[in-house]
């Protein structure tokens, strides 16, 4: 993803330096039209002060430990980016601790999978205004741009200063440090109960062919045809129906998937959200359970979630082998 996004800069005009642990993906930048690091300490010394760096790795250590790297050897008035999917109280304590020396920290809750290349790259922004602004032309070059959806009707009557331009074009500023991974926290959560909806209904139409049920009330469903259907001028449209309707025309029955369904931690991170701010969120609470539960026994809802999450997002099951 992080590859594609600097493919997407360097398509906008934008000028970009790559760095990766593994050199073949370094070359291939290269020969997109970007400059290439050997190592941390190369990239750095290309960057032209006051530098940003963005960083696109998994939560945790690997983010932890690459920030640790680069905020020593970046100088006062350098900006800090991390555009995974961290803890957004991670965002506050590291924002807290780069200012210390000098440094800002921006988090962005990037949402586009494999698909943002082309389609761009929704983004969730959190951090100081001033760094936020610097960064503001590889914000635009990462977005899908105004003509990704229709005009909400009436935004171009409204003027008020709470309500952002960049909104329309794929990116907001949500507010200080964490405010962008909070957004992109709950984005997530609500992808969870979105899918866990599809995969149900799907699941309640593939077993309507069950001998369980009384012949008269028996149904074989062509369920590549409802999807198609329903992507045409359906209330319950979407990309993620998009996606769907790709699977099931490849595969009917969905067989290469084994329907265990991993959470990478935000919908974690939204329930225990909604815990501590005595929020109801039952729908994505029972996502999430839904999602435990697939790793003990499997339905067809279970592949029609592991489609969905391979198409969107390029997630690959454990042990799959594709």
């Amino acid at each position: 993803m992080g590859a594609n996004m600097l493919r997407r800069i360097l398509r906008g005009g934008e000028q970009g330096v790559a760095y990766d642990r593994h050199p073949e993906k370094v070359a291939a930048l290269v020969g997109a039209g970007a400059q290439g690091a050997a190592d941390l300490d190369q990239f750095v010394s290309i960057l032209t002060p006051p530098r940003a760096a963005w960083l696109m790795l998994p939560a945790g250590e690997p983010t932890e430990i690459m920030l640790r790297e680069l905020a020593r050897r970046m100088s006062a008035g350098d900006i800090l980016i991390d555009g995974g999917n961290s803890f957004f109280k991670d965002d506050v304590r590291r924002a807290r601790e780069l200012a210390e020396r000098g440094l800002h920290y921006v988090d962005v809750g990037t949402s586009g999978g494999v698909w943002g290349l082309e389609r761009g790259y929704c983004m969730m922004i959190g951090g100081e205004p001033g760094p936020v602004q610097r960064l503001d032309p590889i914000f635009k070059a990462l977005a899908p741009g105004r003509a990704a959806a229709d005009r909400t009707p009436g935004r171009d009557r409204v003027a008020a200063a709470s309500f952002q331009d960049s909104a329309e074009l794929g990116y907001v500023h949500c507010g200080p440090a964490g405010a962008g991974h909070f957004v992109k926290m709950i984005h997530n959560g609500i992808e969870y109960g979105l899918m866990q909806a599809y995969a149900e209904g799907l699941d309640l139409m593939h077993n309507a062919r069950s001998e369980n049920q009384p012949a008269e009330y028996r149904y074989h469903f062509n369920l590549a045809d409802i999807t198609e259907v329903w992507r045409r001028g359906s209330v319950v449209g979407s990309w993620l129906l998009d996606l769907t309707a790709a699977a099931l025309l490849e595969q009917p029955d969905l067989e290469r998937y084994s329907g265990r369904v991993s959470d990478s931690g935000e919908g974690r991170w939204t329930v225990l959200s909604a815990v501590e701010g005595a929020v109801p969120a039952p729908v994505i609470t029972t996502a999430l359970y839904a999602r435990f539960r697939s790793r003990q026994e499997r339905s067809f809802a279970d592949r029609v979630l592991s489609a969905m999450r391979e198409k969107f997002g390029g997630h690959v099951e454990p042990g799959s082998g594709h």
